[in-house]
């Protein structure tokens, strides 16, 4: 696979579904991936780009940026409230807002700084207790918080159980989304983004599927 032909299904799924042209986005996923492989990606003129470890993105991105111009980062992973002050200088967006000592974080430094990254909420769908998110029961008045904190929330995000279908996890998702007039929906991976763009993902995260399979450490 290359990213030549995520774009190609990317498109044919916009397509099937009566999406418009350039309504999905694309975060090419490059935690951990050698910047042999990452730099090749920036020169097939890819932009858009998703981390999970902030000390990874600092010691990453800022040299890349320089080499290669403006390009955005998104925060996709789980982030440390005492790494809120880093995230909100390196990333354009966090999609991994799960709780509300982050979201007031988050507007605290906002309120400093005088701007934000665009936020997404992410919604532990298969409410499971190992894995990071708001609970679908929870979402509502989380959502109420945030808003009266002044935090510009654009979405929601999701990472379906493991092993089961994801496609009643898209669903739901996008129903959360709706209810609350939020239009950002990331979720969809390698194996099922083409289901979650049929459910109405703007954000699909990509990883081995561009880069290929991570190197041993």
């Amino acid at each position: 696979m290359s990213l030549s032909d995520i774009q190609t299904r990317l498109t044919a799924a916009e397509t099937a579904h009566g999406r418009a042209p350039g309504s999905v986005h694309l975060i090419a996923v490059s935690k951990v991936q050698p910047l042999d492989r990452v730099r090749a990606v920036l020169a097939e003129g890819h932009r858009l780009f998703g981390e999970n470890y902030v000390q990874e993105a600092a010691g990453k991105w800022p040299d890349l940026r320089t080499e290669f111009g403006p390009l955005a980062v998104h925060m996709i992973g789980p982030l440390q409230t005492n790494k809120a002050k880093q995230a909100m200088d390196l990333f354009d967006a966090i999609h991994s807002v799960d709780r509300p000592s982050l979201a007031q974080k988050l507007a605290n430094l906002a309120q400093s700084k005088g701007s934000c990254p665009d936020l997404f909420v992410q919604v532990n769908t298969g409410q499971e207790p190992q894995k990071a998110g708001i609970l679908p029961a929870d979402l509502d008045p989380f959502l109420k918080e945030c808003r009266a904190m002044s935090l510009p929330i654009c979405g929601l995000m999701c990472i379906p159980p493991e092993g089961l279908d994801p496609i009643p996890h898209f669903t739901e998702l996008a129903g959360m989304a709706a209810r609350n007039g939020l239009s950002g929906l990331s979720m969809g991976m390698s194996s099922d983004f083409e289901s979650a763009i049929a459910k109405g993902a703007t954000h699909i995260r990509v990883g081995s599927a561009i880069f290929g399979a991570r190197r041993p450490a």
